[in-house]
């Protein structure tokens, strides 16, 4: 009997080699007001999409000089700014301002909080221009646009002065954008 063996030799080399991914994300500031915030006696119609808020606020009561406060939601994953524009031919923009603020959950960065830079405004006066109302860094640590504790709640006064004897309206517009901290 003849036996064959057959002997193969495997040999096998390592390789070494590097893989890189590299990315980035899109900066993404959203503002909203909750349908259900309480607007006094003022009528006010709300346009919410996504990083600007529009109110069309309407009052048949000249005497009155309204105030109201509006509950801004916040969410952003980077530096961001708030500018108002306000519009009208029968009211004038007498006061804007931050009066409040906090954070609607775990999601919220607490530097948003201690970091956040609001200006004041008492104009008085027509305001053609964007006006900047607010400016912060990074707001939420995670979550969608839709979810309820990752957003800065901002409470600003809107203080009108209607010019005339009869009705007024006014247009005031809320935008939020991506705002670089680093200078």
């Amino acid at each position: 009997m003849v036996a064959c063996v057959l002997v193969v030799c495997v040999s096998a080399a390592a390789q070494t080699g590097r893989a890189s991914l590299q990315g980035s994300i899109s900066e993404t500031v959203a503002i909203s007001v909750p349908p259900n915030f309480a607007r006094g006696n003022v009528e006010t119609e709300l346009v919410n999409i996504d990083n600007s808020v529009q109110l069309i606020l309407r009052s048949s009561d000249a005497n009155a000089s309204p105030v109201i406060r509006v509950p801004l939601l916040v969410r952003s994953n980077s530096g961001f700014k708030v500018s108002a524009l306000f519009e009208s031919e029968t009211a004038v923009l007498a006061q804007l301002s931050v009066i409040d603020l906090q954070a609607t959950g775990k999601l919220v960065s607490s530097y948003a909080i201690t970091a956040l830079r609001s200006v004041p405004q008492s104009t008085g006066r027509d305001i053609s221009q964007p006006l900047l109302v607010l400016s912060g860094p990074r707001v939420s640590l995670g979550g969608t646009l839709e979810s309820p504790n990752n957003a800065l709640q901002v409470t600003l006064l809107v203080r009108l002065q209607p010019r005339q004897r009869r009705g007024w309206v006014a247009h005031l517009t809320f935008v939020g954008t991506p705002e670089s901290l680093i200078q």
